[in-house]
């Protein structure tokens, strides 16, 4: 995993994992690998991913069964949740860039469906 430096590597981390939930990569009730293994595979140090998990745990994603490992939730309220808070952050992120260069909400609607229309000609 490639990480970028103004972001602390542990949200990065637990971001990875709640994209891999949402697009169906990991199901509700699969289970996560374990820490050395996933911080080995995405060269990190193992309290970092330890900490990851802890969070995402405290959040309801995950869940521990002792000796066993970690587990996606299978609370649908939590999934369908997480599903909404992505999408509403890639709208927000959207909108604040486009903002940023000079657009109002509206016309970054425009500008999106436009997009669309172009692309599925």
């Amino acid at each position: 995993m490639n990480f970028i430096e103004d972001r602390p590597i542990y949200l990065q981390i637990m971001d990875e994992i709640i994209q891999q939930i949402i697009t169906g990569k990991l199901q509700p009730g699969e289970k996560v690998m374990a820490v050395r293994e996933m911080a080995v595979e995405m060269s990190t140090n193992p309290n970092t991913v330890q900490r990851s998990l802890q969070e995402l745990e405290r959040m309801g994603i995950l869940f521990s069964e002792r000796g066993k490992g970690r587990f996606v939730t299978e609370d649908q309220w939590v999934l369908t949740n997480l599903n909404q808070q992505k999408i509403t952050q890639v709208i927000t992120d959207y909108l604040s860039q486009m903002e940023q260069l000079g657009f109002t909400a509206a016309e970054a609607l425009e500008k999106m469906q436009r997009f669309i229309e172009e692309e599925s000609k």
